[in-house]
């Protein structure tokens, strides 16, 4: 073999070296919120080196190419699945999550779904031997530096609930890093949120998720005023209910909260330093 063709392969080999080296300096320092784009649902990927916190997996399998797209394919361990509420367009695309991913730890409400596709998710679960966690204001969690504060729902007694109550028993998470706090509402709805204001539970956060995919009467100008963000998140795709509402964007226009919406953008990545403002958006 002649020198030339060497010093090419030894080129060659040095620019791999160099641009995993980049990679691996990347993978270990950056804080991401990602907004997956899956449609008319949520999904929102946190990752903070080689770990990952998943709320949520969206209507569909959709959320597979959101996760492929920001973890790296030799990644296959997912250490924390929170699962907001038990309704389809939250839980279903978790069933192929389950199935493709290891999972460390499944938070969920104590909300169940009477539904043939969420009994296959929780026997997909039981069947894996996943640690599962009743959510509730006793069982915050951490992961790294990662802080996940639980502030909903409540503690709460009734095993006979019924469908309409499923929104506001949704897991309400605040998701802290050093300074940086952002949070994810479910769908909660005005009375849920009504509670956690009185109770004061809403504090000043740089990020906020809105409830429902920005319907009707599920945000509150208590929730803004006190949380403050300097960014709103609609996860929403093409539907016939008229989400995002109109006066919901009005209300989040009148706080002067900068909105950015999935159907619009794709997926939505937030990336932080830890700071408590400034937040870079990637497009």
């Amino acid at each position: 073999m002649s020198a030339k063709i060497w010093k090419y392969i030894i080129f060659l080999e040095l620019l791999i070296i160099y641009s995993l080296s980049l990679f691996a300096i990347s993978y270990e320092s950056d804080f991401k919120i990602v907004a997956c784009n899956v449609g008319q649902g949520d999904a929102t990927l946190i990752i903070k080196g080689s770990s990952q916190i998943l709320v949520d997996g969206g209507p569909d399998s959709r959320v597979l190419e959101c996760l492929g797209k920001y973890i790296p394919f030799n990644d296959n361990k997912i250490e924390l699945v929170i699962l907001s509420h038990p309704d389809k367009d939250h839980f279903m695309g978790l069933i192929d999550v389950f199935e493709r991913y290891q999972v460390g730890t499944f938070l969920r409400s104590k909300a169940t779904n009477s539904s043939k596709d969420y009994q296959l998710l929780e026997s997909l679960v039981g069947g894996k031997g996943i640690k599962v966690v009743e959510a509730n204001t006793h069982s915050d969690m951490r992961l790294g530096k990662i802080y996940i504060d639980i502030v909903s729902p409540d503690d709460f007694q009734n095993n006979n609930l019924d469908d309409l109550k499923l929104n506001d028993l949704s897991v309400v998470v605040v998701i802290k890093y050093y300074e940086f706090e952002a949070i994810l509402t479910g769908d909660i709805e005005i009375e849920g949120i009504n509670k956690l204001v009185s109770r004061g539970l809403i504090t000043d956060v740089e990020y906020i998720k809105i409830p429902h995919h920005g319907s009707k009467n599920n945000i509150t100008s208590g929730l803004l005023r006190l949380s403050k963000p300097e960014i709103a998140v609609i996860s929403v795709g093409k539907n016939s209910y008229g989400h995002p509402n109109k006066e919901t964007l009005d209300l989040l226009n009148t706080y002067k909260i900068p909105v950015m919406r999935t159907d619009e953008k794709g997926d939505i990545v937030i990336v932080s330093k830890g700071e408590d403002k400034i937040i870079n958006v990637l497009e």
